[in-house]
């Protein structure tokens, strides 16, 4: 069995993924788009999953382009291969390696599309020399990585929220990741020769219902299993956390606030000969 990385790989996380995707789907094209990605673009997909981002670049860079998925698990690049198999897509080639140890593909590109990779590798300061290190002159890099995760909780306060968030946190640093790690990528990125082109907060105030809302809620229903399964949480524990979380919605006027993500554009300036500029 392949080691899994520590949110697991089973079909319930491949699932929550999706859902996952789907509410942040219209922030993440946003921020393609200010990136600049186009048609006939090589871009590579750092930690794809099991590929839900990986299709909209494909379908951002079209038949002309192509796309390089990297993960660690067999199990979501077959879930992705799949996926492109059934849409006949050419421009997606998938890549097995740790990225906590091994090196990205030998090949250069015009973006790349990091999303919650950085917080559970365990060399995070290492990931981001070989990210950088693939960008082309002009290539540009987006990145979505938490900042300060604890500000997910609920309105008004639920301890029992508040004490998975903690038992999240925790499991994650046993396992060599780190929750926060956004607040030192940026300037990671300028000690590797990137300019860091905006740095701006996602965090959003969702109501029972809401798109927004989903996407935490799913992540309790499954990260509650998953603690379990690790040894952080005894069943009776996941259970009342889970009672109470139910009951929560129910009351009036309560809303959730989401962790706290750094959303990072930056890009490698164009090489320079004498005076002149060679633009990608």
């Amino acid at each position: 069995m392949e080691h899994e990385y520590v949110l697991g790989t089973h079909d319930e996380e491949i699932d929550r993924l999706g859902l996952q995707h789907r509410v942040w789907q219209p922030i993440v094209l946003d921020a393609w788009r200010r990136a600049h990605l186009a048609a006939g673009h090589t871009a590579l997909d750092v930690g794809c999953g099991p590929g839900y981002g990986t299709l909209d670049l494909a379908a951002a860079v079209g038949p002309s382009g192509r796309v390089i998925a990297v993960d660690r698990s067999q199990r979501f690049l077959d879930h992705l291969q799949r996926q492109v198999a059934a849409r006949g897509l050419r421009q997606v080639e998938t890549v097995q390696r740790d990225l906590s140890r091994e090196a990205l593909p030998a090949v250069e590109v015009d973006f790349a599309w990091c999303r919650w990779i950085f917080t559970f590798v365990r060399d995070p300061r290492a990931l981001a020399s070989k990210v950088a290190a693939a960008l082309g002159p002009g290539g540009r890099l987006v990145l979505h990585e938490y900042f300060n995760y604890a500000t997910w909780r609920m309105l008004p306060p639920l301890p029992e929220l508040e004490e998975f968030v903690a038992a999240v946190m925790a499991s994650w640093r046993a396992d060599g990741g780190e929750p926060d790690i956004g607040a030192h990528l940026p300037s990671w990125l300028e000690e590797e020769g990137l300019q860091i082109e905006s740095v701006r907060p996602l965090v959003f105030i969702a109501a029972p219902g809401d798109p927004m809302w989903q996407w935490p809620e799913a992540f309790v229903r499954v990260g509650l299993d998953r603690l379990v399964a690790l040894g952080r949480l005894t069943s009776e524990r996941a259970t009342a956390i889970a009672g109470a979380f139910d009951d929560a919605v129910q009351r009036s006027g309560v809303r959730i606030v989401t962790p706290t993500v750094a959303e990072v554009i930056a890009v490698k300036p164009p090489t320079r000969s004498g005076t002149s500029v060679t633009e990608p």
